[in-house]
């Protein structure tokens, strides 16, 4: 039986779901925009509370009836900051990670874990970053970003996600990031006896050639077309190791096919390769047509890393372990100095104080790329003085839960698309 409660929002299939289970936290509701994810999470834990529908919508579930749980989870929507995407960041209308933030500051859970992709920890987001930590601090938080690459916790795929975490002060000193336990085969051991299942003759020299952990799966949003496993350059990866991306097979190939056939993975392989088994504790069915259920698959957080962190804050919470000195728990990294000048500034200031209140050395071309990077996600507004123009910040243009934000009715546009 799990001694601690966990919100899960923006649940998915269950990846993260899965791995927080593992990690000794029972959920007290798992909310779900995509009706097949929701579904899955359904199939797979008749008993646990899922809601299905949109988790900024208090008529889908209501946050006030979910005070004080151990643990407010999240893999909130990737697209705003993907590499892949436009990286629109708080104007994206999908973008809930500073909405969640506001959510924990309702709520008050204990901790707070929250995982996106890789492009969160770019610099285009450094002061989107700053404002989630300056927040998570005015809410009586501490609170560390990592970049986590999956193949370092047992998962046969590099797939990076950055991943924030965020304690009560209280409890902070007894939390240590997960120690790394690389995944020590390869895309040919994890996947033989799926690719063998069926009689091919090729498989074992195919397990060979196989011989490196996979690259990232990408999962693809409804905007997209089908299933294929990612880009160009990850279909150049999977070319090397003798994998076929341009589709999702069936079936694994059988006697019929020729020893050096390149086959296409199944969704059971994907799923293999996304952290899903072949551990009976791993075992996970996903429901939905085939690209449905990639999907659903390749949009996941790995069970196994969910797994690591979530035991790393389970035993915070538990006081395992040994705590660190208070010096030590404080986190001072700065990831935007000029998003600080800016926000300690009571009037407005030219180029010229902001650079040197934020004590660095730039010029002005990078001070006007800075700015317009910056513009992108807060409201600045601009003066012409004798000194020269001079800015001042305004606001925040996220979605952090207004009821007039202009993301509800971009959100009812695009709906039958996000993913």
């Amino acid at each position: 039986m799990a001694d601690l409660s966990a919100v899960e929002i923006c649940a998915g299939a269950g990846g993260q779901s899965l791995g927080l289970e593992l990690a000794g936290f029972g959920h007290a509701v798992a909310v779900e925009l995509d009706e097949n994810a929701a579904n899955t999470l359904k199939t797979n834990r008749e008993q646990w509370d899922v809601r299905h529908g949109d988790v900024a919508d208090e008529g889908v579930w209501n946050p006030k009836e979910f005070l004080d749980v151990d643990l407010l989870a999240g893999g909130v929507p990737c697209p705003p900051f993907s590499i892949a995407g436009k990286q629109l960041g708080a104007t994206d209308e999908r973008d809930l990670f500073a909405w969640a933030v506001e959510l924990a500051g309702r709520m008050q859970p204990r901790a707070v874990l929250l995982e996106n992709v890789r492009g969160l920890s770019m610099p285009r987001f450094s002061a989107y970053r700053q404002h989630v930590k300056d927040r998570l601090r005015e809410l009586g938080y501490w609170s560390d970003w990592k970049l986590l690459h999956a193949s370092d916790y047992g998962v046969p795929q590099l797939r990076p996600r950055f991943v924030l975490v965020a304690l009560r002060d209280e409890d902070a000193q007894w939390f240590e990031w997960p120690e790394e336990t690389p995944y020590q085969g390869t895309v040919g051991t994890a996947l033989f006896d799926l690719m063998a299942a069926d009689g091919w003759l090729g498989a074992e020299a195919w397990r060979r050639k196989a011989n490196d952990v996979a690259p990232t799966i990408v999962g693809g949003s409804k905007k997209h077309g089908g299933a294929d496993l990612g880009p160009t350059r990850a279909k150049a990866a999977w070319r090397a190791l003798g994998v076929d991306a341009m589709g999702v097979a069936d079936t694994p190939p059988n006697e019929k096919h020729p020893v050096d056939f390149m086959p296409k993975l199944t969704t059971e392989m994907v799923a293999r390769i996304q952290g899903w088994g072949p551990d009976p504790e791993y075992d996970w069915q996903f429901t939905g047509r085939k690209t449905t259920k990639y999907r659903q698959i390749g949009n996941a957080f790995p069970p196994p890393v969910a797994r690591a962190v979530g035991t790393s804050i389970a035993d915070a919470l538990n006081r395992q372990g040994q705590p660190k000195e208070s010096s030590k728990v404080e986190n001072e990294v700065m990831h935007d100095r000029l998003y600080l000048a800016l926000k300690s500034a009571s009037t407005p200031l030219t180029e010229r104080d902001l650079v040197k209140l934020a004590g660095e050395k730039i010029n002005s071309v990078t001070f006007e790329r800075r700015m317009a990077a910056l513009a992108r996600d807060f409201v600045i507004d601009e003066d012409d003085q004798l000194e020269g123009r001079a800015y001042q910040l305004v606001g925040f243009k996220g979605f952090i839960g207004q009821e007039q934000h202009e993301r509800h009715a971009r959100f009812a546009e695009h709906r039958s698309r996000i993913s």
